[in-house]
């Protein structure tokens, strides 16, 4: 039997085992930084499968370690991130969560039960490979600063260092069974807008005496929708939303100030400088113009993320052998931000799409929403791919 076809049968045969750890985790859901049941399952499943490993990391994160001959040669580590959402979950199946508005609304439960999975199988075939794997159990992907950070300053990728990272996240508008991946930027920089619109409040009836922060601040969102003019490089998208405004006024009440939170994303360093630069000076400008003010905090969060263009290459190519040409897809760049975003600064990385899409089951809500949910057939891909990236890495 050929390695591709053990790998597989491998997976096929642990499917129901991971797909009943993914849903005792789907059921407990903890927040990030808070994912002690979680990191408690992973603990014990390592230790249950041989598997040396270090629990504690950045609070409740864990590595683990598979050595496989002559362990030195060559390292590679596999990440999976482990934090739900607070979200209130509406599906209506045996293993619904029972934390009250928690919930694994972004698939952070399968990825675990993958890479437990592609532990488990190279645990088995350890002997058939030279070079040793590392497994990274990071918490707090959802919120800023998010783990990966705390995770590299507790030396994750030290000791021993790997050459390569690689990261696996579902896409439910990919059908299950398929993957997808970009070479280069693929996922944006994120930042956080706070704006504080300050007028003079009074009576609805007399505006004259008054300086409403309400029009200011609606005058500052119609400004900044064009900071995109601004940006040179047409080819990397750019979103500046505002996603929250607060005046606490009344019908008859104008309010002295008013704040408004967004968002700002893209691609590229010395334009991400100049918007945040921009968005200060419009806010401000428009808000003296109008006889107001305006304070701006800026909060600077993850940073772009780039698959590394060789590494992206030869994933893409053990991909078509283990599923498929017909398997593998080419992503767009997306707007949406992920941490393991600070692994790709340290060293190569490549960050792909596991297909979670089922029609036919009716499996087709997006992520972040309170009725998402996967195919769990996708687990048998996830973690049987993830074990011959590594094993193709080290073969």
């Amino acid at each position: 039997m050929g390695h591709i076809q053990k790998i597989k049968s491998l997976a096929s045969d642990y499917l129901p085992e991971f797909i009943e750890i993914r849903r005792k985790i789907h059921i407990h859901p903890e927040l990030g930084f808070e994912e002690h049941k979680t990191s408690e399952l992973i603990a014990n499943s390592l230790k249950e499968f041989g598997i040396p490993f270090q629990a504690g990391i950045a609070k409740t994160g864990i590595v683990a370690i598979i050595e496989g001959k002559n362990p030195t040669k060559k390292i590679i580590a596999l990440r999976a991130d482990m934090d739900a959402l607070p979200i209130e979950e509406k599906n209506n199946c045996e293993y619904k969560s029972v934390n009250k508005g928690i919930m694994h609304a972004c698939g952070h439960d399968a990825h675990i039960a993958c890479l437990l999975g592609a532990a488990k199988i190279l645990q088995t075939i350890k002997d058939e490979f030279e070079g040793s794997v590392k497994f990274i159990f990071q918490p707090s992907e959802e919120k800023f600063p998010g783990g990966a950070q705390a995770m590299i300053k507790e030396r994750v990728l030290e000791n021993p260092v790997p050459e390569l990272i690689i990261g696996q996240h579902v896409l439910p508008t990919l059908e299950s069974g398929k993957i997808g991946l970009r070479a280069g930027k693929y996922m944006a920089s994120t930042d956080e807008i706070y704006l504080t619109v300050k007028g003079k409040g009074g009576h609805a009836a007399t505006p004259e005496l008054n300086i409403n922060p309400i029009v200011i601040a609606s005058h500052i969102i119609i400004a900044l929708q064009k900071i995109t003019d601004y940006n040179t490089q047409t080819d990397l998208p750019t979103v500046l939303s505002i996603g929250r405004i607060e005046g606490n006024g009344r019908t008859n009440i104008i309010p002295d100030e008013v704040k408004m939170d967004g968002t700002l994303r893209t691609f590229d360093e010395e334009w991400r400088a100049k918007a945040h630069y921009k968005i200060t000076e419009i806010a401000q400008s428009v808000a003296k113009e109008m006889g107001g003010s305006c304070d701006v905090f800026i909060d600077k969060g993850y940073p772009f993320l780039v698959n590394d263009i060789k590494v992206t290459a030869d994933i893409k190519s053990y991909a078509i052998d283990f599923l498929g040409k017909e398997n593998v897809i080419k992503l767009d760049m997306r707007l949406t931000a992920e941490d393991f975003a600070y692994y790709s600064q340290e060293i190569p990385a490549c960050f792909y799409r596991l297909g979670v899409r089922n029609e036919a089951k009716g499996i087709v809500s997006n992520l972040h929403t309170n009725t998402f949910d996967i195919d769990e057939n996708s687990i048998e891909t996830g973690m049987g791919l993830m074990a011959w990236l590594a094993y193709s890495q080290l073969k």
